[in-house]
């Protein structure tokens, strides 16, 4: 991949976001991404805190599974302090837990496990036949096909140039209307070189793991993010991977929602690589509250 240099900054920046500043033992300090405003992306929080569990685990367990909770909304231009707790260190798995620590409030709470390569037996689900990201437009080119009819601030957002690039081989809300199967597919990659750490790939896909899910749970409803008569929020958010995978090759990620009721969306994904290996799947519920829209 050939990036200009303003590209190669912003894939420098992120790596650096992710890879956390150790404070001492146990205690890391995670930057806040360049540009960002308003509320802390959910994903960068889940991300920083895999790394931050990474790190006080022997290179060879790598990440096999996590499960966070979301308790309060963090504030995106701000870093956040990570404290880890060494649960046990076994001869093939070991155990972390992690709390993600702003201004003094806990704003997660994520506990994650790690596993030693070993054989055994394998299968795993076909890879959806999808068209592959070729010739798709990104959700940044999508935005600008339909630059007047998003709001102000959810326009310039779209506008940013961001580290990881998405393709949707589904067109959702804002960019088609009317009522959907709850049902999803999206292409993205970090759009850049990553370098050759295996923790730091593990934690982009926890970063990218929560793009767009939420959103399936929206689709038979005919909502968006964007959209003035919905409040959005991850409440909690699992994650479990099988295998080795680069973040920034092609990743296919395939989503499902089979409920929502009472203010609250369930949401599933599966994450395969482009020669189809099954690698990640994820879980989340988020809140997706109907609300009055505000005057202005």
């Amino acid at each position: 991949m050939a990036h200009d240099d303003g590209m190669d900054d912003l894939i420098g920046a992120f790596a650096e976001v992710l890879e956390l500043e150790p404070v001492e033992d146990n205690f890391f300090r995670g930057l806040p991404m360049v540009g960002a405003r308003g509320r802390t992306y959910g994903g960068l929080v889940i991300s920083q805190a895999l790394m931050a569990a990474s790190r006080t685990v022997e290179a060879d367990k790598p990440a096999h599974s996590l499960h966070g909770y979301f308790m309060r909304g963090g504030n995106a231009t701000k870093p956040v302090l990570y404290r880890v707790e060494r649960d046990r260190d076994g001869r093939s798995f070991a155990t972390r837990r992690v709390i993600a620590i702003q201004d003094g409030q806990p704003i997660l709470n994520l506990a994650a496990s790690f596993h030693r390569a070993e054989e055994g037996w394998h299968h795993q689900d076909d890879m959806p036949d999808v068209p592959g990201p070729e010739g798709l437009p990104t959700d940044r080119e999508l935005a600008e096909q339909i630059a007047d009819q998003l709001p102000a601030d959810h326009l310039e957002f779209m506008r940013r140039p961001k580290p990881v690039e998405i393709r949707p081989v589904d067109l959702r809300p804002p960019f088609r209307r009317g009522p959907q199967p709850a049902r999803q597919s999206l292409w993205f990659r970090v759009a850049g070189r990553l370098g050759d750490d295996a923790a730091l790939h593990r934690s982009a896909l926890a970063f990218a793991s929560d793009f767009s899910l939420l959103a399936t749970a929206m689709l038979p409803h005919d909502k968006a993010y964007s959209d003035p008569d919905v409040m959005t929020a991850s409440l909690d958010h699992a994650l479990w991977l099988h295998g080795d995978f680069r973040a920034d090759e092609w990743l296919l990620y395939s989503m499902d929602a089979p409920w929502a009721g009472g203010g609250r969306g369930f949401n599933r994904g599966r994450i395969f690589t482009r020669d189809g290996r099954l690698v990640a799947e994820s879980a989340q519920e988020g809140l997706m509250r109907p609300i009055t829209p505000r005057k202005a």
